[in-house]
């Protein structure tokens, strides 16, 4: 055994730096944090008007400025509780390590090793650095978590440990020539650490809106502003001002954005139950919008754990169960014995001597006092004679089954094996399936999702895996590909994987260029993983899935972390996912009516030159009633519709013929009563607006509705009852909403709505039945899911 460092060279490689510490950023610092979703172009745009109002003095105009706080507030403590629940969870499971120094075993913590330090390694341990072994006792490693490679890896004298790598069996010691941020570990999760924001198509839509809204503005703004300096109706600049802006925030989607961060932060809470965290808001309707899943074998459809499957009995023996308890027992375990003796443990034969196992001989034995009993691979035990046991074993093998034999030999002394060992039972162990793997993959499955299992393990073990958690196309150990025969051009990539579902021996490199292929064939891409070897193509993916037992590495660069390691839990996401996309779609519907028939009745006001036909006040009971309350409702309402693509298109063809209808309506009522009433004041006309708007919007929020359910129905009934009390009670209608109203204002004012309505409903008959993005009442693409 060497004697490891001296005390002098440690502290020379501390001063310079050439120790196993390494700073892993887990998440994003705060302050990057605050300003992705503080300046926002939502926020930009919200605050010039802001602070336009708030120049004119009339704060209580400037209410809507809450709307920034609260939408950068929710993003903010989201990501934040994100980064404190990553942050609690390390990259390396151990804190402590065993060194060699000056001849002493140390204890000393991860980031302590140096480099050159001679590191001890025993079973359970995780080792922290890379480097070449130099003792090896019965050394096994698991390296699962950098190569996806289920199988224990026996390591002799010379041989390579990486970092990540958890000891399994055995013990043994070895230099650690890269420490820190040059271990295999570290480089990979280094090259996984560039941020992305996952990509919302509810997002993108409204910021698209908003951009094109900000140009319109531009356009329209100077115009209203010039226009209402030009009427008499505004006696100050502080009127034409607020005027201006009123008629400006109409125009912009503000509560959308408010409404779809809070229908995520509600999804999010209701995951969190579920012990699923959501680092992204968007992340909820990006698993909805999935339509291919790539899956990590070991650790996300296998524990990773080795178990007995079953025993294929050979020849007649009724002491075979006893041997092979005792033939599995071990001072030193490893996971192949762990697994036997979980089944097996008791006995009553006694072990006179006995051989460890050998990765060189590749068996192990026990000798009792009549019989020796040898435990190893078959292709190392069975020699002649055995022919028909070996044709059963490579059988099984080749089904991606991992086979052991047990022999019976004559009690013997010494390391090898006794002759004319007879074949007594086949051992045939599998890995452990997550009990929640085959439903999981059925779910998705009958979701129409396409499935694809990419694992750096063996690719017949791979195909089994597969084929037993019902992967389609996958039928046994012969369908998995092996990555090394796989094309490097991601179009011929492509096509490779758009024929096999189930691939073996892949590389990190390769999960990354896969994950590249699907999205050039246009695929919304998920990746789910545990291991390093997944981090990059976890950042790559459209959206990542980690579990909460993987490496810190594969956690920070995912999008939703399965706390408990749990599989079960990604339906429940899609169906928040569905739930969101649905009803913001139908929420959004309302907003854009009217945001349209806002721009309209500005463009009208501005070559009219007349006063705005509804006072700020008059539109923020409208926005409460036909769209800020029932939206909200509407959007955390039930819903299992399937996602479509084309949200932001199927929302704009409905709301740009109904916010038409809407505002010509609202103008006509205007209009009339000052054509014929020129008596009439602006608050008279402004009165006959404001019902006319109310009644089709109220149609219009019962065509979202669709099909009625009774929350819904009491939902637009309460709205109806609410706005004829606004209107009718005098105290309310004259004392906050600055109405007048009188029978005949209100009748006419009815009777154009009604017009509103039936012009509503002859754009729905001509439109619907060639399009199905309009609602229909029970029928069409989207009855019967709401």
């Amino acid at each position: 055994m060497g004697s490891g460092l001296t005390a002098a060279e440690v502290a020379e490689r501390v001063a310079d730096g050439r120790t196993n510490a390494v700073q892993v950023r887990t998440s994003r610092t705060f302050a990057q944090i605050v300003r992705a979703n503080v300046f926002t172009f939502f926020n930009g745009l919200l605050g010039t008007l802001l602070v336009a109002v708030i120049a004119t003095g009339s704060w209580q105009n400037a209410l809507f400025g809450f709307v920034i706080l609260t939408n950068s507030g929710i993003g903010i403590f989201q990501e934040v509780r994100a980064k404190r629940t990553l942050d609690r969870l390390a990259l390396l499971n151990v804190t402590h390590v065993r060194v060699v120094r000056d001849g002493v075993v140390h204890e000393v913590g991860i980031a302590d090793v140096v480099q050159d330090d001679l590191v001890r390694i025993g079973s359970g341990d995780q080792v922290p650095a890379d480097g070449p072994v130099v003792r090896s006792e019965g050394l096994e490693l698991d390296e699962s978590m950098l190569t996806g490679e289920s199988d224990p890896v026996h390591k002799r004298p010379g041989d390579e440990v990486r970092s990540g790598a958890i000891v399994v069996a055995g013990e043994g010691d070895f230099t650690a020539t890269s420490v820190g941020a040059s271990t295999y570990a570290a480089k990979l999760a280094a090259q996984a650490r560039r941020y992305q924001v996952t990509r919302s198509e509810l997002v993108a839509g409204t910021t698209l809106l908003l951009r094109r809204i900000s140009l319109i503005l531009l356009v329209v703004g100077p115009l209203l502003l010039w226009a209402q300096f030009r009427t008499p109706d505004n006696k100050s600049w502080q009127e034409a001002v607020t005027g201006t802006v009123a008629g400006l925030v109409g125009m912009i989607p503000e509560g959308l954005v408010l409404l779809t961060s809070l229908a995520f932060m509600l999804a999010i809470i209701t995951l969190a139950r579920r012990r699923t965290l959501v680092q992204e808001l968007p992340a909820v309707e990006g698993l909805a919008r999935v339509d291919v899943v790539c899956l990590d074998k070991t650790g996300t459809l296998t524990s990773g754990e080795i178990v007995l499957d079953h025993l294929v009995p050979l020849t007649t023996d009724d002491r075979a169960e006893e041997a092979l308890a005792l033939a599995a027992i071990s001072d030193s375990p490893n996971a192949t014995g762990l697994a036997i003796t979980a089944s097996y443990a008791d006995t009553s034969l006694t072990a006179v001597s006995r051989v460890p196992f050998s990765s060189a001989r590749k068996w192990q034995s026990v000798t009792t006092a009549t019989d020796t009993w040898v435990l190893g691979a078959p292709e190392m035990v069975l020699v002649d004679g055995t022919t028909d046991a070996r044709a059963q074993a490579d059988e099984l093998a080749a089904q991606g089954r991992r086979v052991l034999v047990l022999a019976r030999g004559a009690a013997t002394d010494g390391d090898q094996l006794p002759a004319q060992l007879v074949p007594v039972t086949l051992v045939v162990l599998a890995e452990q399936i997550r009990d929640d793997a085959a439903p999981t993959m059925r779910y998705f499955t009958d979701q129409g999702v396409t499935l694809k299992v990419i694992s750096g393990d063996n690719p017949r073990t791979v195909g089994a895996v597969a084929a037993a958690v019902g992967v389609p196309g996958v039928d046994g150990a012969d369908d998995a590909v092996d990555a090394r025969t796989l094309p490097a051009d991601l179009d011929e990539l492509a096509a490779v994987l758009d024929e096999s579902s189930a691939f073996g021996r892949v590389s990190p490199q390769q999960k990354r260029a896969m994950v590249a292929a699907l999205q050039r064939r246009g695929h919304v891409v998920a990746m789910t993983g545990d291991g390093v070897n997944d981090a990059l193509a976890l950042k790559d993916a459209d959206i990542g899935v980690a579990m909460g037992n993987g490496s810190a590495a594969t956690r920070a660069v995912a999008q939703l972390v399965l706390l408990d390691g749990q599989f079960r839990h990604l339906p429940d996401v899609v169906a928040e996912g569905r739930r969101v996309i649905a009803n913001i779609e139908r929420a959004a519907a309302l907003f854009l009516v009217k945001n349209v028939y806002s721009l309209l009745l500005a463009v009208i006001t501005a070559t009219t030159l007349v006063a705005y036909p509804l006072a700020p006040i008059q539109l923020t009971l409208i926005s409460n009633l036909t769209i800020g309350i029932p939206a909200f409702f509407l959007a955390i309402g039930p819903n299992k519709q399937r996602y479509v693509p084309g949200f932001l298109g199927r929302v704009l063809r409905f709301a740009v013929p109904v916010g038409v209808v809407t505002a010509v309506c609202a103008f006509a009522g205007y209009w009339l009563v000052r054509v014929f009433d020129p008596g009439a004041s602006v608050a008279e006309a402004r009165t006959v607006t404001t019902v006319v708007v109310l009644v089709v919007s109220l149609w219009t929020l019962s065509i979202q509705a669709r099909p009625f359910r009774l929350w819904k129905a009491g939902l637009v009934a309460a709205m109806a009852v609410l706005a004829a009390t606004a209107v009718l009670v005098p105290p309310i209608g004259h004392g906050i909403f600055l109405l007048e109203v009188t029978p005949r204002r209100v009748l006419g004012a009815l009777a154009m709505g009604a017009v509103g309505i039936a012009l509503i409903e002859v754009v729905r008959a001509v439109l619907s039945p060639r399009a199905r993005w309009w609602p229909a009442s029970g029928r069409g693409r989207r009855a019967g899911t709401r």
